[in-house]
């Protein structure tokens, strides 16, 4: 199969990654300094997944992106699953906390968005993280580096080193969901295309992976949301 594929390059960028966008471009995230070569190989050691990505029924379906929220009061935002309300009031640290509903302070209502999605990257980096860990422990399998990114259609992909990249935005979903993803991704470590072998792994490391997979068919949309 030939793979098209965008290359956006960045004198800021260190590392080149690949990500499958929901309408199955695949782009390509290059440091400025990169070569042709180089890129070309990188596609060509992660073809099987990329084909893999592309081709998955359930991951890209036609469907228009939702806008995101309201940050206002009355307005509710999901966090592991379940919808909290939003209401503007004071709290104790001065940031955003979260009990029965998530609480942002009267002065950051300005930059209300801007800092409830910082709430959301901190509190994914301080559950997912420690979770790949778990899993990478349980597979046996070895990786780089474990990083929240920041990635509108991507729940997860690889880099040419191997390290795996989980978008902030899953913190939203329950944790089986979670899990799912994150054992999904690692087990790619031990292989990259989906056989028998790969789903017989995924289900016995996540055993709810097939309700994770139906969740995602019908909730992922919300987890696109900016906030």
């Amino acid at each position: 199969m030939d793979l098209n594929y965008q290359i956006v390059r960045s004198p800021r960028r260190k590392k080149l990654t690949i990500s499958v966008e929901r309408d199955r471009s695949i782009i390509v995230h290059a440091p400025a300094s990169a070569t042709d070569e180089a890129i070309c190989r990188l596609v060509e050691s992660k073809r099987q997944w990329l084909y893999d990505k592309v081709n998955h029924p359930q991951k890209y379906q036609d469907r228009p992106h939702a806008p995101g929220k309201e940050v206002v009061n009355g307005e509710s935002v999901p966090y592991l699953g379940q919808d909290y309300p939003i209401e503007i009031g004071e709290t104790q640290s001065g940031g955003v906390e979260l009990s029965r509903r998530f609480l942002i302070p009267p002065a950051l209502q300005a930059k209300r968005r801007e800092v409830l999605k910082q709430w959301y990257i901190d509190r994914a980096r301080q559950t997912v993280i420690p979770r790949v860990t778990r899993h990478v422990t349980e597979l046996g399998v070895i990786y780089s580096a474990a990083k929240i990114v920041n990635n509108r259609y991507c729940w997860d992909f690889c880099t040419v080193k191997d390290n795996v990249n989980f978008n902030w935005r899953l913190i939203k979903a329950p944790m089986f969901v979670i899990d799912y993803v994150i054992v999904h991704e690692l087990a790619h470590l031990m292989g990259a295309n989906h056989t028998p072998r790969f789903w017989n792994i995924v289900r016995a490391k996540a055993p709810a992976a097939d309700n994770a997979k139906m969740w995602l068919k019908e909730h992922g949309q919300i987890l696109e949301e900016e906030v």
